[in-house]
């Protein structure tokens, strides 16, 4: 996955990597709701900090475009990272005018099943800071769940992802 980028499609969204060309839209979705949640952002966020970003995607680290299907427009950024042997985690931010849509859960539920297809027996983990009820929302909804352990970023908690849900309603 990571040493190939990604082209998906969902219903409402294409999911390519980021170019060149995606550097100004790129450097507009990411604003100061973003740049305080993400660590390793400057803020402001410039079109020249998206330029670079952009130039080092690739290999362990690879940003994918999330865009609308009929527009085009730049919705979100969704990051695959290698990590020590199988493992890979997923980030992701999204522009204010795309939260709240079900596009993030679509776009991030469509790169962690491809991920997981295409590495058979990997595991696939994410880091989200406490309180961030939408986040840790999302990557419940698509199959995640908190190991009870901290993540390698000061403040985060390491949530792993489960092909099966990890819990079981019974009836009462």
């Amino acid at each position: 996955m990571t040493d190939t980028l990604l082209a998906l499609s969902t219903d409402h969204c294409r999911i390519t990597p980021l170019t060149a060309d995606d550097a100004r839209g790129l450097a507009a979705i990411t604003d100061e709701t973003v740049t305080s949640q993400v660590h390793f952002l400057p803020a402001p966020f410039t079109e020249a900090d998206a330029r670079a970003l952009i130039a080092g995607s690739g290999g362990g680290d690879v940003f994918h475009a999330v865009r609308g299907r009929g527009d085009g427009a730049l919705y979100g950024v969704i990051g695959v990272h290698r990590r020590i042997g199988r493992e890979y985690e997923i980030g992701y931010w999204f522009a204010a005018r795309a939260r709240g849509q079900g596009i993030a859960t679509e776009a991030v539920r469509a790169v962690v099943e491809a991920l997981a297809a295409s590495r058979p027996g990997c595991s696939i983990i994410a880091e989200c800071r406490p309180g961030n009820e939408r986040s840790e929302a999302l990557l419940r909804r698509i199959g995640f769940a908190s190991t009870g352990r901290a993540g390698q970023r000061p403040g985060r908690m390491l949530l792993m992802w489960h092909r099966e849900p990890v819990y079981r309603i019974d009836v009462c």
